[in-house]
């Protein structure tokens, strides 16, 4: 495959490349992938964490502090990222936050002190933040309206392949390798990947890879979308606080965020320290319910596109997709008293849960928003989240330190309704919103 120069325009006219029928799904398979990358790189901590610590001991409150610290670098940049890539573009800014956070991930194998794991993972979170914000700039880019849950779903997939590899790999590298050669070599695909990244991606209007019957049919779909909104210059970011549906939906990703990263950051250390598993036993166990969670992803964006099938309206199909995914976390009050197996179904359930309901949150800022202004909102939704889920992170440890994991638990169980009722209130229909110059 030719390499083409970092500029935004097409490629010399002397190139000659194939066209791709339907090549936006290759996009979403791109985003799809890393988004794995983004989860194998995040999980190869909490998977491995039991190891660790034979070398470098720390309490369940420095473990909740060091989730912390990556999660405030994911909360900064996640908002800051998304800003990067409205100003960067997509291409460009989405290879330097993977290339970025590829390197941080390569240096948590060098670590010998507690300082030295907050520190990479501080800057791991600052890379990772970037990735979601430019998957849903991509998928503005690229995706008709009514594409666009299933194009969410596709890439936000990735988290739950990422996920589900991490375990049992991490669990083979460390059998023969040791805990230090996962970071290595998990945090070297990034790489790779952002080189495929740079060689294959422009916008549709740019792309060569691209059919023109396609890149008709995204233009048309962008002239339409445009007519729903002012012809402005991006919004200045303080802006969009001004805005109570985007307050509303920081709220909502506030609070369901933290359920989720209490999930997927305790898991592993949960089925070691209470259920007294072994590393081995930990990779045979803990992918399944990140295989649910990769099945909620789809399942969102699968019902929404058969429920606008149906004529139901965006606004409706949203809010009923995001409606029957909150009301199955409650099922986390179950897995703390359950049996082994029972407790894997109900944190699957959960997890399946979160992923249906995140798949649409983050397809709404693209509902709402000039596909300009994508990246910033989505960011700040981001962001939010990221704040929500570094607090209750901090609370956690502080909390499984004294009352143990049952209360933890509870709590994360009601979160994801509290977040719907919010997005209710907050916001009353889900079309494209008329801005007022700023």
């Amino acid at each position: 495959m030719a390499t083409f120069p970092l500029h935004s325009g097409p490629p010399p006219p002397y190139v000659r490349l194939p066209v791709i029928r339907n090549f936006r799904w290759w996009i979403a398979g791109l985003l799809a992938l890393a988004t794995a990358l983004n989860y194998l790189d995040r999980q190869s901590f909490p998977v491995v964490v039991g190891e660790i610590k034979r070398e470098i001991p720390f309490s369940n409150q420095q473990y909740g502090q060091l989730t912390s610290l990556f999660l405030l670098a994911y909360a900064i940049m996640y908002a800051g990222g998304g800003r990067l890539m409205d100003r960067l573009g997509t291409r460009v800014g989405y290879a330097v936050m993977i290339v970025w956070w590829s390197a941080a991930n390569c240096l948590m194998g060098t670590v010998s002190s507690v300082l030295g794991l907050g520190v990479f993972r501080f800057l791991l979170g600052m890379g990772e933040g970037g990735g979601f914000p430019g998957s849903a700039k991509a998928v503005a880019e690229w995706f008709l309206p009514r594409e666009r849950a299933l194009a969410f779903g596709i890439f936000n997939t990735g988290s739950a392949v990422g996920a589900v590899i991490a375990p049992p790999l991490i669990a083979l590298i460390v059998s023969t390798l040791g805990w230090r050669w996962v970071f290595y070599l998990t945090g070297s695909v990034g790489f790779l990947w952002a080189w495929l990244w740079l060689n294959v991606y422009r916008p549709p209007e740019t792309n060569q890879f691209v059919s023109e019957e396609e890149r008709q049919m995204i233009a048309s779909a962008h002239v339409a979308e445009r007519a729903n909104y002012t012809e402005e210059p991006l919004l200045p970011w303080t802006s969009f606080f001004l805005i109570s549906e985007v307050r509303g939906l920081m709220l909502a990703k506030f609070l369901s965020d933290a359920a989720w990263f209490f999930f997927i950051f305790w898991l592993p250390k949960y089925l070691g320290d209470i259920r007294h598993l072994d590393i081995h036993h930990i990779g045979y166990f803990a992918w399944i319910p990140y295989a649910f969670a990769g099945g909620g992803s789809m399942t969102a964006g699968l019902l929404s596109s058969f429920l606008l099938r149906r004529h139901f309206s965006v606004n409706q199909t949203r809010k009923i997709v995001l409606g029957v995914s909150a009301m199955l976390l409650p099922a986390s009050l179950l897995i703390f008293a359950a049996p082994l197996n029972f407790a894997i179904v109900f944190y699957s359930t959960v997890m399946f849960g979160h992923q249906c309901f995140a798949s649409i949150v983050q397809t709404l800022p693209a509902d709402l928003f000039p596909s300009r202004d994508v990246g910033s909102v989505g960011g700040l939704l981001g962001s939010a989240g990221s704040f929500g889920a570094m607090l209750f992170n901090l609370f956690v440890g502080w909390l499984i330190d004294h009352y143990g994991y049952a209360p933890a638990f509870f709590i994360a169980g009601f979160l994801h309704p509290l977040a719907f009722l919010i997005i209710l209130v907050s916001v009353r229909r889900i079309v494209p919103l008329k801005l007022a110059p700023v």
